[in-house]
């Protein structure tokens, strides 16, 4: 993917194979003498027994530049804490296991239930929330990164390219967003931004119209990467969505509260591989089925915020667009695998795209029925005007956490 190609849009930073890592490594030590950079690892404790996450453990003690690693850890009992201290104790940066399901984080929580402003599903969102509120208690870092704890191909490169355009103190970037291919296993992989999101952004504007915000999310070349970078001064301001539109929700907000010109994307991996998500056909709640539902309802009440007005004929027409759209790009992108030597299951990616037209429809209907609903977790800044006293607190819980519970030997 080596290629200096700009859309317009949004900067784009590519690999061209012209500089070593350890040049870079060299400049992100410098910079974050006076710019502290965090690391945010969203887990689930199940992540602790994959073959990813201690590859990415083995990549992350030669980083030399991380002020703090912040691992939120979902699901998991006072046993698996205690072991996942001991996991994570590998690490040499200053590091904090926040164990979001602990009496005292559940006490934090019933506190935001009682404001109206907790929550209201768990998830890698909640996960993610929790830890920038960490972040932004400790009042000490200019950069936070964000990357999942699934990455088969995770290389520490990764990590040096996503934070580079915002540490850097001669850029003003304020978000940085990784890309790649989603190539592995010999499969072209990336199925829900190649048949659902791609095609139903073309079809948006074919019957909607030109809208900036759809050309603005048309410019990534991989909108749904959970590899992110930014500036923590925009943290508190940031709505954190609570479903599977989280990747595409803060596109959305750096669309509202930055603009453009201080977003850019970096070609951080020749290629990249993780856990792939069942498509559960038979059940709407979970795996691709749920998140292309959640994802096409973030596009549209991005849209609809914006001042674009939805009708049930609007959906149908969608769908029926989509569909063809969706076809003709399936085409490209069976020759383009057949030509690199990949396999595409040409009838599956048929039948994901049947599925993804009707949840067009059944994310158009629940928007309709509900024009209200806000899944968005409330920002910081508002959290903390209604309880000044709250990210102290969950700072404390989490030292206290730490105190307490300590590793078993």
């Amino acid at each position: 993917m080596a290629d200096f190609h700009q859309n317009g849009n949004i900067a784009q930073f590519h690999n061209l194979r012209a500089r070593p890592i350890e040049e870079l490594v060299y400049e992100l030590e410098a910079f974050a003498q006076t710019r502290k950079i965090t690391l945010i690892l969203p887990s689930l404790y199940s992540e602790l027994e994959g073959e990813a996450l201690p590859n990415i453990l083995r990549e992350l003690a030669h980083v030399p530049y991380l002020h703090r690693i912040v691992i939120g850890l979902d699901r998991a009992d006072e046993a698996q804490y205690r072991h996942a201290r001991s996991f994570f104790a590998r690490l040499p940066q200053e590091h904090v296991v926040l164990w979001n399901d602990s009496p005292r984080m559940k006490a934090i929580g019933a506190r935001l239930d009682a404001l109206g402003l907790a929550p209201q599903e768990p998830g890698k969102g909640k996960n993610v929330w929790t830890a920038i509120g960490y972040l932004i208690a400790c009042a000490d870092s200019a950069v936070m990164a964000i990357h999942d704890c699934d990455i088969l191909t995770y290389d520490r490169e990764m990590l040096a390219r996503l934070v580079y355009p915002v540490a850097h103190p001669g850029f003003s970037y304020q978000l940085s967003k990784g890309y790649y291919p989603r190539v592995g296993g010999g499969k072209l992989n990336g199925r829900v931004t190649r048949l659902l999101v791609s095609p139903l952004l073309i079809a948006l504007k074919k019957v909607i119209g030109d809208r900036d915000y759809i050309e603005y999310l048309r410019a990534f070349r991989y909108p749904l990467s959970g590899e992110f970078a930014m500036r923590t001064a925009t943290l508190p301001d940031l709505r954190i969505p609570s479903d599977w539109g989280l990747e595409i929700g803060v596109l959305s907000e750096a669309w509202r509260n930055m603009g453009p010109h201080a977003v850019c994307q970096v070609e951080i991996a020749d290629r990249y591989d993780h856990k792939h998500q069942e498509m559960s056909r038979e059940d709407s709640r979970k795996g691709l089925n749920r998140m292309s539902v959640d994802i096409a309802k973030a596009i549209f009440r991005k849209l609809a915020a914006d001042g674009t007005v939805f009708t049930n004929n609007t959906f149908r027409t969608l769908r029926a667009t989509y569909y063809r759209t969706a076809l003709d790009l399936l085409e490209a992108y069976a020759n383009d695998a057949r030509m690199n030597g990949l396999t595409l299951d040409r009838h599956g990616e048929e039948r994901a795209i049947e599925l993804f037209a009707e949840n067009i429809v059944r994310a158009g209907k629940a928007f309709l029925d509900n024009p209200h609903e806000t899944p968005f977790i409330p920002n910081w800044n508002r959290v903390n005007a209604a309880d000044p006293t709250i990210l102290a607190d969950l700072r404390a819980a989490a030292a206290a956490d730490e105190a307490e519970f300590a590793p078993a030997e």
